[in-house]
């Protein structure tokens, strides 16, 4: 639907709507009732609703126990929509009551003129009803529901499709032919033949639903390292499901996988140390980082220019912090915490390390310079702060699964060879914002009508396509605006809701700018861990300890969750990331202690 304001649709609709109810014939006799479970009385049953934008109620319902209530967002007026088998050359009447400020009620796929009939405002429920006329060869029309961009949610009960019945949809045979590629460690590639008559597939593992697709494959990702699992899939349309396939056994490898370089404690703390510049937090020595901190991640390194790809580190100037060790203190430092079983990296980029590998010169630039840092302090591994206009995605690029845009393209690239040269003792993380990754719920790129912007969600395809390689991603739940949560809710930063519905998207998975086709699978919770500021001071959003094991306790033990529902509970949650290790220290270490004292079991 063409977006543009619904104040300039309102005379073409009011015409358009006006005619047709003017138009709207009784029933004829042979007409047959079409609208599967139009009284919501079976739940969603027949019906699909854009990113997971409609719900069924109890109240307020036109007639019956139950009706539908949807909420757009964004980019998503909360489409929900069924496909009715029709006759050619056939006049239907289609009809519905609703509640709420405009709600549209219409049919596509007619053959001949699609219709659509809407209301402005309806603070009780109302009635919406138009005709239409099938094609010579159609025999098959969606009827949907929809709100508008941004406004309230509506309520939509007993709709009704009469006229004569098309010939029975059936449900499709059982696939046959599953096959499964050669698993990683953490991945297999399934593959079957076409199905005539399904409209989508379901993907079983051992025994439970993994997903919905409309293709013909599908890969299974966040498997557990030598683990054996057993797949199956059924074909599905509006008929109902087939039965299963046989099943397919497959055995992950035993590789590093996703945890690979990890070695990590089954909780870790993470944090930033001040080590290259100084601010109003104070310097702080790697010798007297407390070992509360498993990994510590050295800020930063910046490169040459935004688009050179050569990445320099250098310890902060004597002339910026008086108490700055010296390079070989330093460096004995960071053994000496190696020693201890903590990892060091260096993390590139932060706010104003702005990092473009726009071209493959860049890339192998990047390879070379940040392989250099690592050799020359002895590092375990590679934090990616790619932060600002680091990572945009073109035009045309909206496939986090397949991202054609330099800048996205060479970074994994250059991982991947880092990846490969340091084998698999190597240690990744990630502390992209939410803006990079969450936001993706709701916009990806640009947009399919373009003007929106080109970052949004832009790590999704990086962490995607790095995700055996990756260690951990801890998000950043801070310096961010309100973000959408898998909730259909806005959830704003500081307390433990935002970080409790940030972190059950990383660890459900989502649909890629509500697009149910492209679903951004989840990660394990040992990836995962949640990024926080450690003071006031370190930034917007700060949460203090009360709330931060709230949060723990919610994603953990499915207590002191709130009104936030997860859709799991993982005791394997790696742990809590912090900007800085600095301002903990000028905050009297409350952060890190917090994290000692907190009860993981």
């Amino acid at each position: 639907m063409d977006r543009t304001r619904p104040l300039t649709l309102a005379l073409a609709g009011l015409l358009a709507a006006g005619g047709l109810v003017a138009l709207t014939p009784s029933a004829h006799a042979a007409d047959t009732e079409l609208a599967r479970n139009g009284g919501f009385e079976s739940g969603l049953d027949g019906w699909s609703c854009t990113a997971g934008s409609g719900a069924v109620v109890g109240s307020p319902v036109h007639a019956g126990a139950k009706a539908l209530q949807a909420t757009p967002a964004g980019s998503d007026n909360a489409k929900c929509s069924q496909t009715v088998t029709v006759k050619p050359n056939s006049t239907y009447t289609l009809s519905g009551w609703v509640r709420g400020s405009y709600v549209y009620l219409g049919a596509s796929g007619t053959g001949t003129t699609d219709v659509s009939t809407w209301t402005q405002s309806a603070p009780d429920w109302q009635r919406l009803t138009s005709t239409f006329t099938t094609g010579a060869s159609t025999s098959s029309v969606t009827i949907y529901t929809h709100g508008w961009y941004g406004t309230g949610a509506y309520v939509a009960d007993d709709l009704s499709l009469l006229g004569p019945g098309g010939d029975p949809v059936r449900t499709p045979a059982t696939p046959t032919g599953l096959t499964a590629g050669a698993p990683t460690s953490t991945s297999v590639t399934l593959t079957w033949p076409a199905v005539t008559g399904a409209d989508s597939y379901k993907v079983y593992k051992s025994g439970a639903l993994l997903a919905t697709v409309t293709g013909t494959s599908y890969t299974a990702t966040g498997l557990a390292p030598a683990t054996a699992y057993s797949f199956q899939v059924s074909a599905a349309n509006s008929a109902g499901e087939s039965a299963r396939s046989a099943a397919v056994a497959v055995t992950t490898t035993s590789g590093g996988g996703g945890s690979p370089g990890g070695q990590l404690p089954a909780h870790a703390l993470v944090g930033y140390l001040h080590a290259s510049f100084a601010n109003g937090s104070g310097y702080t020595r790697m010798t007297d980082v407390p070992d509360s901190w498993d990994v510590v991640n050295l800020a930063f390194g910046e490169p040459t220019s935004v688009t050179s790809g050569d990445i320099r580190f250098r310890l902060c100037p004597v002339t910026e912090c008086p108490n700055v060790e010296s390079e070989a203190d330093f460096k004995a430092a960071i053994k000496a915490k190696q020693a201890a079983g903590k990892k060091v990296l260096i993390s590139i980029g932060g706010q104003n390390g702005q990092v473009q590998l726009a071209t493959t010169a860049a890339r192998d630039t990047f390879v070379a310079s940040v392989s250099k840092i690592i050799d020359d302090y002895g590092l375990d591994g590679l934090d990616i702060d790619f932060e600002g206009h680091s990572l945009a995605l073109q035009t045309g690029d909206t496939d986090f699964r397949n991202p054609t845009s330099p800048v996205v393209v060479n970074l994994i690239s250059a991982v991947k060879a880092l990846k490969a040269k340091y084998g698999p003792t190597f240690v990744l993380t990630m502390a992209p914002e939410t803006f990079f990754v969450q936001l993706g719920y709701q916009y990806y790129g640009s947009g399919p009508w373009g003007g929106q912007d080109p970052r949004a969600g832009a790590y999704l395809p990086v962490i995607h396509a790095l995700r055996d390689d990756l260690t951990l991603l801890h998000v950043q739940d801070y310096n961010s605006g309100s973000i959408m949560g898998l909730d259909n809710q806005y959830h704003s930063m500081g307390g433990a809701d935002f970080h409790i519905a940030m972190t059950d998207m990383l660890l459900t998975g989502f649909p890629v700018a509500g697009n149910t086709d492209r679903v951004f699978p989840a990660l394990r919770p040992d990836q995962v861990a949640i990024g926080l500021p450690a003071s006031t001071q370190a930034g917007n959003g700060h949460t203090t300890p009360a709330e931060v094991n709230k949060a723990l306790n919610c994603l953990t033990r499915k207590t002191d969750c709130g009104s936030y529902q997860t859709h799991g509970t993982w005791p394997a949650l790696r742990g809590l990331m912090t900007w800085s290790i600095n301002w903990d220290r000028y905050n009297q270490w409350e952060f890190s202690r917090n994290f000692d004292a907190y009860g993981w079991s």
